[in-house]
């Protein structure tokens, strides 16, 4: 499991949210980015103490990805109230995500500066380090299922304002076609391959990690990174065998061996019976199914 932690606001109403999606194991309500340890909703109330009302939510990334988790995280808020959320109105209420490491702060500001194409306009959102998250009293858990009318009758308030903002709108993350170049969709979704020595990483020798250019999954390390000779940036294993799965392509006559990424159906490349010891395969991958992320 991996843990993201959203500030937007309202906690009820971003625990709600999160409450029945699919790949979400958990919801917490609480506190974090204050002063002071285990505060109570008063003194949050305040305003005194800094602490946001956040939601620290569980999710299985097999399932569900980080960058799909933020999609649903701003279509919760108003990214452009640096006041607040909607009639909540104070610090404790302000909107920000709080990467857990550097793969999620990469990719809070990379679904930052989309929501920011998609308006024309600059967010407010701010995107902090991980502080301590502090729980919330029992009372506060689950409450849209304990007080559902009066939830109802809080919560009404902010759905005009994001009919408004929202309604019939995609985020770049969720429409390929205008996130992605030409080549990176042809390759991603349209089972294509790219040419040998010419792409962006078939000689690159940096320390890193190698993530899915759609999902941000951490899929391989450049320690298991090694020089086949054929042009392409070539792996003895990946970082996580479970995010991937294997598909027969007989697109040239002879079957082989196509790699996806299970959440996002990413194509990535082949992997073939040839690769050097212990493990014998290697993973042939195209440049443009991948970011690099450098290890500093």
């Amino acid at each position: 499991m991996e843990r993201a932690i959203l500030a937007g606001g309202c906690f009820w109403c971003i625990e709600k949210a999160f409450l029945k999606i699919w790949g979400i194991e958990a919801v917490q309500v609480g506190y974090t980015g204050g002063r002071g340890e285990n505060p109570t909703y008063e003194e949050v109330l305040s305003g005194k103490t800094g602490h946001f009302e956040a939601a620290e939510v569980t999710f299985n990334p097999e399932k569900i990805t980080y960058l799909q988790v933020l999609d649903l995280f701003w279509r919760q808020i108003d990214p452009f109230d640096e006041a607040g959320q909607f009639y909540d109105k104070g610090s404790q209420y302000r909107a920000a995500i709080f990467y857990l490491d550097e793969v999620q702060k990469e990719l809070a500001a990379l679904s930052t500066s989309e929501v920011e194409e998609l308006f024309g306009e600059k967010s407010t959102v701010q995107i902090l380090p991980a502080a301590p998250f502090y729980p919330a009293g029992e009372y506060h858990q689950g409450y849209c299922k304990k007080e559902p009318l009066h939830y109802a009758r809080y919560s009404q308030g902010r759905r005009p304002r994001l009919e408004e903002l929202w309604e019939g709108k995609l985020l770049p993350m969720t429409n390929l076609k205008k996130r992605l170049t030409p080549l990176q969709y042809q390759v991603t979704q349209e089972e294509g391959t790219e040419r040998g020595f010419h792409n962006a990483y078939w000689d690159n020798h940096e320390e890193g990690i190698y993530v899915d250019i759609v999902s941000g999954l951490p899929l391989f390390s450049s320690e298991d990174r090694y020089d086949s000779g054929t042009g392409w940036p070539s792996f003895t294993k990946p970082l996580h065998p479970e995010y991937l799965e294997e598909k027969t392509d007989t697109s040239l006559g002879t079957p082989r061996t196509e790699v996806h990424v299970k959440v996002s159906s990413t194509h990535l490349g082949h992997i073939f019976p040839d690769g050097p010891p212990p493990e014998g395969l290697r993973y042939c991958l195209n440049s443009a199914a991948l970011r690099f992320l450098p290890k500093n």
